[in-house]
């Protein structure tokens, strides 16, 4: 499960984002966290045709952070995978071009100020000839040089040395970011604004977060809301974490399971369980669509649609995966 942490300054309607997203209000405190279901249409399609006593949906949690930049704040963002920028995008003094310059900024300043704590302790340890930490003194000084110049660390290209040595600080600009533009009713996003940023009407929507999803639906679809902000934020959070979904179905439960992309079928199987990558055999592999065709599993089968795959097979998007394993 990632975790996708709000940021954004005062009044850009963050904590609203948060209890639109999650349907829960915020409680204060040090961190508002809420864990929700990923919206997947295909897992009751599934559960359908091969009769599935439950559904089980992936899921993402979201991070709150009241009071902005603490360090406290700083410390609950840094350990979260992704994160999401909240700009202000109503009212007629809305910038939220700026609002995103000033976000940037503050994240630079953080990780600047551990960057230098960190490499002055690597430079010390560097003296004593420590096996590696020379290394890490080299990964600190490019990322020292990158922030100074005002540069988010996602922007540069790191060898996977440097990110191996840097991995452990969870600096925040070398986290992938969502930007969501928070709208007024009827509101589009600014053209001023990069390219994917995802446009959310949070204030009609929070409205909702007490009723069921029918009724939440049912009165966003009357204010022109097809597509609600969860289904929008979490596809894209899902292309900046690089992530895709294969599925599981059977009659016990249908299943959705979060992978990288590029995962091999044994890597998938570990998201399983670890005892399915340790003695992974094969994968039988269906794509959802050829299942959904066919009308369940087993005739995809007979029609010919199975595919059997080793373990050089890259998951894709929306396979459906049955492993073979023993141990």
């Amino acid at each position: 499960m990632k975790s996708i942490g709000l940021v954004g300054v005062p009044y850009s309607g963050k904590s609203t984002l948060f209890t639109a997203l999650t349907r829960s209000g915020a409680a204060g405190g040090r961190a508002n966290q809420a864990v929700v279901p990923v919206p997947d249409d295909r897992l009751g399609v599934l559960a359908s045709l091969e009769g599935s006593a439950r559904i089980v949906p992936a899921q993402v949690r979201f991070v709150d952070v009241p009071g902005g930049a603490t360090g406290q704040g700083l410390a609950a963002l840094r350990e979260t995978d992704a994160l999401c920028v909240v700009l202000r995008a109503f009212g007629v003094d809305a910038r939220p071009a700026k609002e995103l310059e000033e976000v940037s900024a503050e994240l630079i300043l953080a990780d600047l100020a551990v960057a230098e704590s960190a490499l002055e302790g690597a430079r010390k340890r560097a003296k004593g000839r420590s096996p590696g930490v020379s290394e890490e003194a080299e990964a600190l000084e490019h990322a020292h040089a990158v922030l100074s110049g005002e540069r988010p660390l996602r922007e540069e290209a790191f060898t996977d040395t440097e990110r191996a040595s840097l991995r452990g600080l969870a600096l925040l600009t070398m986290k992938p970011v969502i930007v969501v533009a928070n709208l007024e009713e009827g509101g589009m996003v600014p053209a001023d604004l990069p390219p994917g940023t995802v446009g959310v009407w949070a204030e009609i929507e929070a409205e909702t977060a007490s009723m069921q999803d029918e009724e939440a639906r049912a009165l966003l679809a009357e204010f022109g809301v097809t597509r609600p902000g969860l289904d929008a934020v979490v596809a894209a959070s899902y292309r900046a974490l690089d992530l895709v979904t294969f599925l599981t179905t059977g009659p016990d439960e249908t299943r959705a399971w979060e992978v990288r992309k590029g995962a091999t079928a044994p890597e998938a199987a570990g998201v399983v369980h670890s005892d399915m990558q340790r003695g992974f055999i094969r994968a039988e592999v269906v794509g959802y669509e050829d299942v959904v065709a066919a009308g369940g599993w087993d005739a995809a089968q007979a029609r010919g649609r199975l595919r059997v795959e080793g373990k050089d097979y890259v998951v894709r998007e929306g396979d459906v995966l049955h492993i073979r394993f023993a141990v």
